[in-house]
């Protein structure tokens, strides 16, 4: 921690009360545990590695999220980036 903050680095999750931090990334690592990584065992850390890949893909590209109105984020992702060019062409 100390080369982290000899960089200017701030430590997000460094103490008490700072449980929404990450709350994001919290909530995705929990989503992938329940849903893939608890229920497979497997023979290899690079095994684990290319399923960890794949869930990734799957949560970000086919998963419904209810916090989304049932859409997929790289949908809710792309329909904010045509959004924002076309507020930028208004302008």
């Amino acid at each position: 921690t100390k080369r982290l903050k000899d960089l200017g680095i701030t430590i997000s999750m460094d103490g008490k009360g700072r449980a929404t931090d990450n709350s994001c990334i919290e909530r995705f690592w929990r989503s992938a545990k329940c849903e893939r990584i608890y229920l497979n065992e497997y023979q290899s850390i690079s095994e684990l590695i290319t399923d960890v890949d794949d869930y990734i893909e799957f949560y970000n590209h086919r998963r419904f999220h209810e916090t989304l109105a049932y859409k997929k984020p790289m949908d809710v992702y792309q329909e904010s980036i045509k959004l924002n060019q076309e507020k930028a062409k208004a302008s």
